[in-house]
């Protein structure tokens, strides 16, 4: 088992900045993938970011590339999502995940391949 725990969400002005994070405890945190994805009210999960167990390669969904930057600390078993540039369409409950599986690039966006979430943290951007 793996839990995660985010934190740092809030309310923020457009055009602002927040940094998530992700705490992992449990199993060994260098084993897994992770990945940040977000859900609007009324609207599907969407990827966010993802970063290999490495920290080697990143990507990012189109919406936040430029913005947003994911980074991990392998010897704090944390990982980050630092957000610029706040847009009002940025409101959503932001998620952490983590995954073993292979084939990180073209399966990094897939969340049923992330095994455990974390509870999910409130990002709100004020216009």
């Amino acid at each position: 088992q793996v839990q995660l725990v985010e934190s740092g969400g809030g309310l923020v002005q457009a055009g602002g900045s927040l940094r998530l994070s992700c705490a992992a405890s449990g199993r060994t945190f260098t084993n897994y993938n992770m990945g940040w994805f977000r859900q609007a009210a009324g609207k599907e999960q969407e990827f966010v970011a993802a970063i290999d167990w490495s920290g080697t390669i990143i990507y990012y969904a189109d919406s936040v590339k430029g913005r947003f930057t994911i980074s991990r600390d392998n010897a704090k078993n944390t990982v980050y999502l630092q957000m610029n540039s706040l847009k009002s369409e940025d409101t959503a409950v932001y998620y952490c995940a983590a995954g073993r599986y292979v084939g990180f690039i073209e399966n990094r966006h897939k969340a049923a391949l992330y095994e455990y979430w974390g509870q999910g943290t409130q990002v709100t951007v004020s216009s």
